[in-house]
């Protein structure tokens, strides 16, 4: 992982403070985090969510159970694709470079 560079007003690069930079790195995620919670929420609420009411019956219930796995796995599954296809591009090009 590389550090985190900012620009000074004179125009030098100056590397941030590890602390600051795991600091940010740590809201990023939070902020990641819940964007996809919202995301879920969202979709979820849309899919299952016929008519609020005092109380879930348990169709309403059953269907956000499985709403919010399926959104779980998929996220995994996009994830752990995503990983496969760096690395796979990763290895190209290094045998490119050889």
């Amino acid at each position: 992982e590389g550090s985190l560079t900012y620009t000074n007003m004179d125009g030098q690069g100056a590397t941030a403070d590890p602390q600051l930079q795991h600091f940010i790195e740590i809201e990023s995620q939070k902020q990641r985090f819940q964007q996809l919670v919202h995301q879920m929420t969202e979709v979820c609420w849309e899919k299952c969510m016929d008519k609020p009411g005092p109380k879930l019956d348990s169709r309403t219930e059953i269907c956000f159970v499985n709403c919010v796995e399926r959104f779980i796995d998929t996220s995994q599954f996009i994830l752990n694709r995503l990983e496969q296809t760096q690395k796979t591009r990763g290895s190209f090009s290094e045998t490119m470079l050889d």
